[in-house]
């Protein structure tokens, strides 16, 4: 069966309430969670919170009377930030400093990620983010996948979560850009056949989550083999202490490949560059055949669904100048319920 194939039966599944598509055998899916064991003691658990990056960026810009975009982060221990000790260095500050640059307004960031989530989180995330009518977000990025591969969440399931929160997200308004499930493959304590398995897993869920995404008016990035192609040729620089979750130069590629999406969807980026280039392959394709495309290469949009048919980039990146939010946005330690509300679930 084609890799198209699949990621429509997955993404038809989760649009009609099918249950899960059996892509493993008892045998393999057996194997899998020996080996998923042995790379956690490997890895070891998460001892520290994400730093808290909520605030206000590029302060200055608000001198000129203008009000700061809203721009919300959702989803597991990547949009978190997990693995770094500064805000500055998570990727929702370096997308919120990007943004403002860009947009020269300040931004005001709001990152309700929990560490270890899966996709059924979601929900209780969009709420908060909802549950006040007057913050609601003019864009958000979700970050979800990873976890669902390595608890075993069917993938028509984990897909159907993140369509529901996305078009409840849509629905008010919101502007939402989705990082796909990265490319589990590239995780370095794991060894064969669980990185075979995890990388066809993973690139399976990417791409039903982008015959998903699109359909509700949204946009995905492929964050690839592990936020991009650079972690498989530098795997000890772009991976964290743990070996698992990014370090910050990998995050900050992570956020070069989200930005100009992010950008996009708000109409800020360069109408030049909006265009797509045939020279780098880009343009309209059937949306099954984009998704596959962009699951396999970092960095690669899927958007504007017109139809079957789906267009797709290969986003240029430029590196976002790191911040911190301003000190008088800051929410003191302890009292940030977004922060504690991280600890909802168990990490992994």
């Amino acid at each position: 069966m084609s890799r198209a194939r699949v990621a429509r039966r997955i993404a038809a599944a989760a649009a009609y309430g099918g249950g899960g598509i059996g892509l493993l055998s008892g045998a393999a899916v057996g194997l899998v969670v020996a080996e998923v064991q042995l790379t956690r003691r490997k890895v070891g658990l998460p001892v520290d919170e994400p730093p808290g990056a909520d605030g206000l960026y590029g302060g200055v810009f608000g001198e000129r009377g203008v009000p700061p975009l809203r721009l919300a982060f959702l989803g597991d221990s990547t949009a978190a930030g997990q693995g770094v000790h500064r805000a500055r260095q998570t990727p929702a500050a370096l997308v919120a400093s990007g943004l403002s640059a860009v947009a020269e307004r300040p931004v005001r960031l709001r990152n309700v990620a929990v560490t270890g989530a899966c996709s059924d989180d979601l929900d209780h995330q969009v709420s908060r983010l909802l549950a006040d009518l007057d913050r609601v977000p003019d864009v958000c990025v979700i970050m979800i996948g990873a976890n669902d591969v390595t608890e075993r969440v069917p993938l028509s399931q984990s897909v159907r979560y993140l369509s529901d929160a996305v078009t409840r997200l849509c629905s008010a308004g919101c502007e939402v850009v989705v990082g796909t499930c990265p490319d589990l493959g590239s995780v370095e304590p794991m060894g064969q056949p669980l990185r075979w398995l995890a990388r066809r897993l993973s690139r399976q869920l990417a791409a039903a989550q982008t015959i998903a995404v699109v359909a509700r008016g949204a946009r995905t990035v492929s964050l690839g083999d592990l936020l991009g192609p650079e972690f498989a040729a530098n795997p000890r620089e772009l991976f964290g202490p743990d070996h698992y979750h990014p370090s910050a130069e990998g995050y900050a590629t992570a956020a070069m490949a989200v930005l100009p999406s992010v950008c996009g969807a708000l109409g800020l980026w360069p109408e030049a560059e909006e265009r797509p280039d045939a020279a780098r392959r880009e343009g309209l394709l059937p949306v099954a055949h984009a998704a596959v495309r962009a699951a396999a290469e970092g960095g690669t949009e899927v958007s504007d669904a017109r139809g079957p048919w789906a267009l797709l980039r290969h986003r240029r990146r430029r590196r976002p100048a790191a911040q911190d939010p301003s000190p008088a946005d800051r929410v003191p330690d302890g009292q940030d319920s977004d922060v504690a509300a991280r600890a909802d679930r168990p990490t992994t």
